[in-house]
């Protein structure tokens, strides 16, 4: 068998969301290359660093229908440098190290240069589970 339930994809995303009744803060971090993404080795990837970049909290509402979203507006700092061409987005554990949780590459790459900003509108960063 291949295909999760609505059912079971709710409770494996709320089960992200939540450990023991208490909200797990999921971050999201961009990137700007990846490469060996789910290899034994584990995610390689490029994140952004400096020029006031941070991770921010993703704000997950709670699933339906196999899905969740920000409620909120996900805005990181402005950019006080070049990030260059963030490619992708992925929700980690951790404000800063931890592990890849999920990721996916972006319906439209853009360009952050000094002055910049990079934004989640609500609702439109979806995870899902299929």
């Amino acid at each position: 068998m291949a295909e999760f339930s609505d059912y079971m994809e709710n409770g494996i995303i709320n089960q992200m969301r939540n450990v023991a009744g208490v909200q797990v803060a999921g971050y999201v971090a961009l990137f700007t290359a990846v490469t060996g993404l789910e290899a034994d080795s584990g995610w390689v990837g490029t994140e952004v660093t400096g020029g006031a970049y941070a991770r921010q909290l993703a704000g997950l509402s709670a699933a339906s229908g196999g899905a969740s979203s920000n409620g909120a507006d996900i805005t990181f700092p402005q950019a006080t440098a070049d990030w260059g061409l963030i490619t992708h987005a992925a929700l980690m554990d951790a404000v800063s190290g931890g592990h890849v949780l999920m990721w996916t590459q972006l319906d439209a790459s853009k360009q952050i240069n000094n002055g910049d900003t990079f934004k989640f509108n609500q609702y439109d960063l979806d995870v899902t589970i299929d």
